[in-house]
């Protein structure tokens, strides 16, 4: 009788340990189907990067309207944002709401501030991309805070970094110098080029990598005070200083002056 109790709650014992016994089974299976935890993938190399920054889309074609008139595209690098902007002409001209636009696109990634871009900066951007027959114009970066970009035009939302695919820095560096009245700076290792506009052009190289202390050096002079001549002379009309601004009365007051309110910080680079 003894023995046979025993036998009963062993059992018994057996019975209720099943289902667990059964669901570890199951996991342990499933561990081993589904292998090792996925790992994370690694961003390529830096240089991959840019190349790929500058390689244009297999069946890249110069955008244009219903009409067949150009259009300028921008397309953020470092976010999803795309816009295409009607011109109102060949050298550009863009609508205010086409500027509020763009200022979206051109914000700030890491503050998600934006700013007014300043219109000439788009038309020149135009005129770059028409130039180089490019599908668009790829953005690195736009606005900047001022609170990490410091007296940068950047922060004033006249500067842009960018890359034209299909086209070399080198060489659009060397069309965005004969604009005039412009900042174009062409950074080799970091791969693309600054442009903005100012009231007397400066060029420079930055041979410094992503996230390193700026080397800059001025290249250039002479060619950067022609070009401001022929600029002139075709009738461009370098950036008023006064509406740049974010004190509108101290501004005004400046210009009635005939006192130049541009930061010091801003000559040279950007």
């Amino acid at each position: 009788m003894t023995a046979r109790r025993g036998s009963t709650a062993r059992h018994s014992t057996a019975r209720r340990l099943l289902p667990i016994v059964a669901a570890a089974a199951l996991f342990l299976g499933a561990t081993a189907l589904a292998g090792p935890p996925a790992k994370r993938r690694k961003a390529p190399p830096y240089p991959t990067m840019v190349q790929g920054w500058h390689t244009p889309s297999p069946s890249a074609q110069p955008p244009v309207d219903d009409e067949g008139h150009p259009l300028l595209i921008l397309q953020a690098l470092n976010s999803t944002d795309r816009g295409a902007f009607p011109a109102a002409g060949p050298r550009g001209g863009f609508s205010a709401q086409d500027l509020d636009l763009a200022a979206a696109i051109l914000h700030d990634p890491s503050s998600g501030n934006r700013n007014p871009v300043e219109p000439r900066l788009l038309d020149l951007v135009f005129r770059i991309q028409t130039h180089f027959h490019a599908e668009e114009i790829r953005v690195l970066s736009g606005y900047r805070t001022p609170a990490r970009s410091g007296a940068s035009n950047h922060g004033k939302g006249r500067a842009i970094d960018f890359v034209v695919p299909g086209a070399t820095d080198a060489d659009v560096a060397t069309f965005a110098r004969t604009l005039g009245f412009v900042g174009v700076g062409i950074y080799p290792v970091s791969g693309f080029v600054h442009l903005d506009v100012r009231d007397r052009s400066y060029f420079w190289s930055d041979a410094s990598g992503p996230g390193r202390k700026n080397r800059e050096r001025g290249i250039l002079g002479d060619l950067a005070k022609s070009s401001d001549r022929e600029a002139a002379l075709r009738g461009e009309v370098p950036v008023s200083t006064c509406a740049l601004q974010f004190d509108v009365d101290a501004a005004l007051r400046a210009c009635a002056a005939g006192e130049s309110t541009t930061d010091d910080d801003d000559e040279p680079g950007d």
